[in-house]
């Protein structure tokens, strides 16, 4: 199974940073309004950002580090891909 975390630029210009083993499912979710509540109130968003990893603890250590990065340190990370 296959583990993806993924970066989200929001309409407001914020980034959301999540993880799922299922990404169209989670996109999906998100567009409906049921992926979760900050990304509800901030539609429409773009996908900038994805990584596939193998383990789901190696993609969970990921997503925290990600989400513990400044702007401008995710900023960097997204044009580097």
């Amino acid at each position: 199974m296959t583990h993806v975390i993924y970066v989200l630029k929001l309409f407001d210009g914020t980034y959301y940073t999540g993880y799922t083993n299922d990404l169209v499912r989670r996109m999906q979710e998100h567009r409906e309004g049921t992926g979760s509540r900050y990304v509800k109130g901030r539609r429409p968003f773009q996908l900038v950002y994805q990584e596939k990893h193998s383990s789901i603890k190696e993609a969970m250590r990921w997503e925290r580090k990600i989400k513990k990065m400044s702007r401008s340190e995710k900023e960097f990370m997204i044009r580097g891909r």
